[in-house]
């Protein structure tokens, strides 16, 4: 394969994509004094149009995406996006409206979010949504800032946020973020939350426990009453973490499983774009005695028509421009409503079996740690690999080769060597052999041939890379004295 040569070695002075015709009036000397004129780029690569958009086509052709293939990173959730959902958000009413228009004059955007808080509402079993938090992390952050604002109300806002071992990775972060020091609850043999380390933790100082459900082994947390009763007879609220909803849709409430905030992501569970494809939506809900703190402004009802509704007193302020990202919205609505109540309910269960069926078929063949039934989601680790020398980076890695995208790896940190794998529910039976005879051709190769897998990939266009040396030294440009680039 020839390599793609950086648009800077493309680069000829006085190219350019196009040019302007000569002025036919006089210039105007004054025209733009004042204002600040960008100088000339240093460096700046002279290309003709035609070599521009060759160059990122052919950049764009070695990129995986989900419309070759699919993306099996566990607890990510990395979903084919219907495209009617984008059909919907690009409708002029939605895409072309101004953040800035009077209410009278976006009643249908406004009738958009009113009704995706309802639905969300509902699915959750929560008694009232904001849409604002433009991504989960920052739906965790306002979920814990709910639960300080109302402590903080009633006189104690507490110092102390419990979080299991097998929770999401930035639930620490968003407690510390808030003001909170964190303290780790460990799991018991089953997976789940040992509930004896909850006991003991769980003093006058613990604000909240942040609970992951399904946690990120992908199993379903069978004492979640018992956890909510314990945490709330000592004051303290439970906060569920809410990714992994695409197991739980049509199933089971967490607000019915008496959890008091919860936040969404509709990138996730709702199908919208995730990661580089686009921007992503947190929504966090919560039990009654939290709404009044959530996020201004809020979209009411008011005499047959919406309103925005800016005088808060107790909230805990905007979170996020104007109303979050609007159009990710549009386009969870559109996946709900097109789905409905018994589709969502499907899409569930597809879910859990695509994951169980990838399980059933890797078991032997992959170390499972834990032997508890999963949901949405299955945890390997590379502990029978290793034998041979082989880790599950060598696995990834080789992966590649066979034209497959890797599963998220080394996380949760309750299984060392980890390979998480989440199929989700687009994914049709035949995508999931090709997954599931890779992992067992690549099992093969660990105990035949270990070195293939060492040096891997073997035919990608970039090659095994020292990945330290290229966070820590990425080269960003192409120099002359440089035969190859390379990181570090």
């Amino acid at each position: 394969m020839n390599r793609e040569p950086l648009i800077f070695e493309v680069s000829e002075k006085g190219k350019r994509a196009f040019r302007l015709p000569k002025l036919d009036i006089p210039r105007r000397k004054d025209s733009l004094e004042g204002y600040p004129l960008r100088e000339e780029i240093e460096g700046f690569p002279h290309v003709s149009e035609v070599e521009v958009v060759r160059h990122f086509t052919r950049l764009s052709q070695l990129n995986y995406a989900v419309d070759l293939g699919f993306y099996p990173l566990g607890s990510c959730t990395m979903k084919y996006n219907p495209r009617v959902n984008e059909r919907a958000a690009a409708l002029p009413g939605f895409s072309a409206v101004h953040p800035l228009a009077p209410e009278e004059y976006i009643q249908g955007c406004l009738e958009a979010v009113k009704r995706t808080e309802e639905l969300l509402c509902e699915i959750t079993g929560m008694d009232a949504f904001t849409l604002q938090p433009a991504a989960g992390a920052q739906g965790e952050l306002v979920g814990m800032m709910l639960i300080r604002a109302r402590l903080t109300d009633r006189g104690d806002p507490r110092r102390i946020v419990l979080i299991p071992d097998s929770a999401h990775g930035t639930n620490p972060s968003s407690a510390h973020l808030c003001g909170y020091g964190v303290q780790e609850i460990k799991s018991d043999g089953s997976g789940r939350v040992d509930l004896a380390d909850l006991d003991r933790a769980m003093t006058p100082e613990v604000a909240a426990l942040m609970l992951t459900n399904p946690n990120t082994l992908g199993v379903f947390e069978t004492d979640i009453k018992k956890i909510a009763g314990l945490v709330h007879s000592r004051g303290g609220f439970l906060y569920m973490d809410g990714a992994n909803m695409n197991a739980l849709c049509g199933i089971c409430r967490p607000g019915d499983m008496e959890v008091d905030v919860i936040h969404l992501n509709l990138h996730k569970t709702f199908s919208t774009p995730h990661g580089g494809g686009g921007p992503g939506a947190g929504p966090v809900g919560v039990r009654e005695e939290l709404a009044p703190y959530l996020p201004g402004p809020v979209v009411a009802r008011r005499d047959g028509r919406l309103i925005l509704v800016e005088d808060l007193p107790r909230s805990i302020g905007r979170v996020r421009s104007f109303y979050g990202n609007f159009l990710v919205v549009v386009k969870a609505l559109a996946y709900i409503l097109t789905l409905g109540a018994e589709g969502l309910r499907e899409m569930s269960e597809v879910a859990v079996l695509n994951a169980n069926y990838i399980r059933r078929s890797l078991e032997g063949i992959y170390h499972l740690k834990y032997q508890t039934p999963t949901l949405h989601e299955c945890v390997f680790s590379d502990k029978l690999q290793k034998e041979h020398g082989v880790t599950n980076l060598d696995i990834a890695k080789r992966l590649i080769d066979y034209g497959v995208h890797p599963p998220t790896m080394s996380f949760p940190l309750i299984v060392p060597g980890a390979l998480m794998i989440e199929p989700t529910e687009t994914e049709p039976r035949r995508e999931l052999d090709i997954f599931i005879e890779a992992m067992k051709a690549i099992a093969r190769e660990a105990e035949e041939n270990p070195e293939i897998l060492k040096s891997a990939p073997h035919v990608s266009y970039v090659r095994r890379l020292n990945e330290t040396a290229a966070a820590r030294n990425p080269v960003l440009r192409w120099t002359r004295d440089l035969k190859e680039p390379s990181a570090g």
